[in-house]
């Protein structure tokens, strides 16, 4: 991973993506040790984590989470997650956060240096275009070693660096990597 000490860099994390990733490689992030380690690498300017919520449900998995990502340093980007039943009668839930995290991180290559994206989502290809079109370096963190893959080849194409998410967990895992 190339970063430089004097480089502003910003984390823009699409945390249901990164959830998926994270199962599918059977690790936890700490999320704490992962500021940590971004805040070793450059100046960290921001760290943004989205995610949609069931307003709705007497409890929530994901509040803690939210709540505790928004007391310690990161600013989180919610919106109402809708709940529907598909043509097969199957609960869905669809909450997806893909245009505030984009049109945010185009926004922030303006003020950032390194953008580092922890999706592997290929629909953020073009947002990623536009980043570095301003100026800025662009990170994907996600993986290639799921079956299946977790990153559109796409969006690795288009990223100035990949960043293999299953290389970082002895730096940013809960417990010190390991489940």
């Amino acid at each position: 991973m190339a970063f430089y000490p004097d480089e502003r860099i910003g984390l823009f994390i699409d945390g249901a993506n990164l959830f998926s990733t994270t199962k599918a490689l059977d690790f936890d992030i700490d999320f704490k040790r992962l500021l940590d380690e971004f805040r070793k690498r450059g100046k960290l300017i921001r760290a943004n984590y989205y995610t949609a919520l069931l307003e709705q449900e007497d409890y929530n998995p994901l509040r803690p989470l939210v709540d505790w990502l928004d007391y310690n340093g990161f600013s989180v980007i919610t919106k109402p997650a809708r709940e529907f039943t598909d043509e097969s009668g199957r609960r869905r839930i669809k909450g997806d956060m893909d245009i505030e995290l984009a049109v945010d991180m185009i926004e922030a290559a303006s003020y950032l240096d390194h953008i580092i994206l922890f999706s592997g989502d290929g629909d953020f290809r073009r947002a990623i275009q536009a980043a570095q079109s301003r100026g800025a370096r662009v990170s994907v963190v996600s993986s290639l070693k799921t079956q299946p893959s977790m990153v559109s080849d796409d969006l690795r194409r288009a990223a100035d660096t990949f960043i293999e998410l299953a290389d970082l967990e002895g730096m940013i895992g809960r417990n010190g990597g390991g489940s």
